[in-house]
């Protein structure tokens, strides 16, 4: 079986379409066929929500339970893992998250090998997926931290707008650290923009950041409209492929899901030319 590929999407700007990019990024790999498992690492449960659970605190297990079980070292944490996995029925699988992960968050500052725990946990249930998809929660904190330091890959959501663009340095920064010091396998898969409207000025931008940073960073050719429907999205309880299939937004995270699968099948051939 070949192993999954590990995608965190993050930007430490809240407010930039991570979640609906995760859940519709998601919807979309499962549509073509893909075996996806998608983890809300955000306390605020943005993601859990989306997926149908409106009430994320009155969950019994969710992410929280299972990065204690690996904090704790128990020999088999793999009976609660499959407790808290859930299927969506557009065709995924997600770990839900809620509000107690923040208190998780402040316990691994004093946890050995605290930058890896999300990658233990990952290495016990990733063998059964094609993907799995991280959605981060806004910040640079030791939850992104181990998103990060567990992923093959980052995307980065942009909002289409020039302050926005320019605040990515940071993160960025924070990649590259974590590339040098944890996990040299991270690359970054690509920005996209997000919340662009159809007019001369989001040409700008994307020309912008193109220009700031596609020296360095490979920018995605799709750029996410923002429409009504995707706004809803966050309250229908299904992705923007079943609650507007003919949508301008569905059109694009349809072709946001063929570049990233893309992106993986050429860092694969890349991969296995280097060895």
């Amino acid at each position: 079986m070949s192993k999954a590929t590990v995608i965190a999407v993050a930007n430490q700007k809240g407010g930039v379409g991570k979640s609906t990019s995760v859940f519709c990024l998601g919807a979309g790999l499962a549509r073509e066929g893909k075996k996806v498992l998608l983890v809300d690492v955000d306390p605020q449960g943005d993601l859990t929500k989306m997926l149908g659970q409106r009430a994320p605190h009155e969950l019994p297990i969710t992410l929280s339970n299972l990065l204690n079980d690996i904090v704790s070292d128990l020999d088999d944490p793999g009976s609660q893992t499959n407790a808290a996995i859930q299927h969506h029925a557009e065709g995924f699988d997600f770990i839900p998250a809620n509000r107690s992960l923040s208190a998780v968050e402040v316990n691994l500052v004093n946890v050995m090998a605290r930058e890896t725990v999300l990658r233990r946990l990952l290495d016990t249930v990733k063998a059964g997926y094609d993907y799995v998809l991280l959605d981060c929660r806004p910040s640079l904190g030791m939850l992104v931290i181990n998103a990060l330091s567990a992923a093959d890959q980052v995307l980065i959501p942009v909002q289409a707008d020039y302050l926005a663009a320019e605040g990515m340095t940071e993160l960025i920064g924070t990649v590259q650290s974590i590339k040098r010091q944890i996990n040299p396998k991270l690359k970054v898969g690509g920005v996209f923009l997000t919340m662009a409207n159809e007019t001369n000025f989001r040409r700008d931008i994307v020309q912008s950041v193109k220009e700031t940073y596609g020296k360095h960073l490979p920018v995605l050719n799709t750029v996410i409209p923002t429409t009504v429907r995707l706004a809803e999205v966050s309250t229908a309880d299904k992705s923007i492929f079943k609650h507007d299939p003919r949508g301008k937004a569905a059109e694009a995270y349809a072709k946001l899901t063929k570049e990233v699968m893309a992106g993986e099948r050429q860092r694969k051939r890349s991969s296995e030319i280097a060895r």
